[in-house]
């Protein structure tokens, strides 16, 4: 099997994937989305811990893996109305603290000679990929009732930005947008995807009425921006780390933190904006 037919075919069953998980109940949009997570934070504890080894380092991680995803757990539960005590989302905060901790306590006993930068690498897996997707259940059960449309109306701009981006740069891409970070990336692609993205926008704001097409245009606004300093902020890890690939999970196209790099680092700035709103 070619290279290009196996990527097609990961696109094709990524796609079913995604939209049938989203759409099919809430319970299968937090499974897809907490395991989803749960990779997205082991793929970059692999990545940013790849110099240390030994038992150790396994515990580190699953400390990791449960602190990162630790916080969208307890938005789920609130979500899915596992807890409706009025005081809850007090209570996880002050209960996430001791979790924490436990880093610096497990670093006490691991003889590590970088015992803060190891507790940094955890603290941002937390920061980097759980809050965010924490925050994608906010998107998910605005003002209280499930809206897949608006989840899936993200997803679908992030990967039209990105698909706009590379059809236009592989084809008349000529100015550098970032060579020290990404050199193939070009500002006629990254302009052909920002085109693309209000396109769909548009679309959306006809296909649903969940927000209004002024609302769809800001997110498209945050998904072109935000999402492309993703993908430029995921590559710059995996420069300084000197790898193509986050992982091999999805055949063609890489691993996880690969497909959701600009999907994650939107989330907080499409959050603030819909919840504020």
């Amino acid at each position: 099997m070619s290279s290009f037919v196996r990527r097609v075919l990961t696109a094709i069953v990524f796609v079913i994937v995604m939209v049938g998980g989203v759409y099919l109940h809430p319970y299968t949009f937090v499974g897809l989305f907490g395991l989803i997570t749960g990779l997205a934070i082991w793929e970059y504890l692999n990545l940013a811990l790849a110099e240390t080894k030994g038992r150790r380092d396994v515990n580190r991680k699953f400390l990791g893996l449960i602190l990162g995803i630790i916080p969208f757990i307890l938005v789920a539960f609130q979500q899915l109305d596992f807890v409706q005590h009025a005081q809850y989302a007090w209570y996880a905060t002050f209960l996430m603290l001791p979790l924490v901790f436990l880093a610096f306590v497990y670093e006490l006993y691991t003889a590590s000679e970088k015992p803060f930068a190891n507790i940094g690498i955890l603290l941002l897996g937390m920061v980097y990929i759980g809050i965010p997707f924490a925050l994608l259940l906010l998107i998910g059960f605005l003002k209280g009732d499930f809206s897949p449309n608006i989840v899936f109306g993200l997803l679908a701009m992030t990967w039209m930005n990105d698909t706009g981006a590379y059809l236009v740069g592989s084809q008349i891409g000529k100015t550098k947008l970032f060579p020290r970070i990404s050199p193939g990336k070009t500002w006629e692609g990254s302009t052909g995807g920002v085109i693309v993205t209000f396109i769909v926008a548009y679309l959306l704001s006809l296909l649903f009425t969940d927000l209004g097409l002024l609302d769809w245009l800001i997110l498209a606004a945050i998904v072109s921006l935000f999402g492309s300093i993703g993908d430029l902020v995921e590559s710059m890890l995996k420069r300084s780390l000197k790898i193509k690939d986050s992982g091999t999970l999805l055949p063609g196209h890489g691993g996880i933190l690969d497909r959701f790099d600009a999907f994650i680092f939107l989330l907080p700035f499409a959050a603030a904006y819909l919840l504020l709103n």
